[in-house]
């Protein structure tokens, strides 16, 4: 399964849990360990934990089970390591605290489907 398959399958994971704000950002120029970052909003840390478990056993099931995943205990970011697709799971605030798409603005966004506008 190459980054694209498994962006398309993580962005469909998390929109099934009504996951909010997905992003997938192409790192390829710009990072030496992943090929696409996803970053995905979930308005509770019980929501972030729901999504991450969505992610995660749509990877599982799909043969591409996580290589690690960290901050599912706390729930404010879940990254779930995918290899060549690394997964970012926040809650509001912790994600405008990091502000992921500003450290990676030079990353061109992964125009998929399921990401157009109004499409979720």
């Amino acid at each position: 399964m190459d980054a694209l398959e498994k962006t398309r399958l993580v962005v469909d994971a998390a929109l099934d849990v009504k996951a909010e704000e997905v992003v997938a950002l192409d790192v390829r120029e710009l990072s030496s360990f992943a090929d696409v970052f996803v970053v995905a909003t979930g308005r509770s840390d019980r929501q972030v934990r729901a999504i991450a478990d969505s992610i995660e056993k749509a990877a599982k099931d799909a043969g591409a089970p996580p290589l690690g995943v960290e901050g599912h205990a706390e729930g404010r970011w879940v990254l779930i390591d995918l290899d060549d697709v690394i997964v970012h799971v926040f809650t509001p605030e912790t994600r405008e605290h990091y502000d992921i798409e500003r450290l990676w603005s030079d990353a061109a966004k992964v125009a998929l489907p399921q990401l157009a506008e109004g499409a979720q």
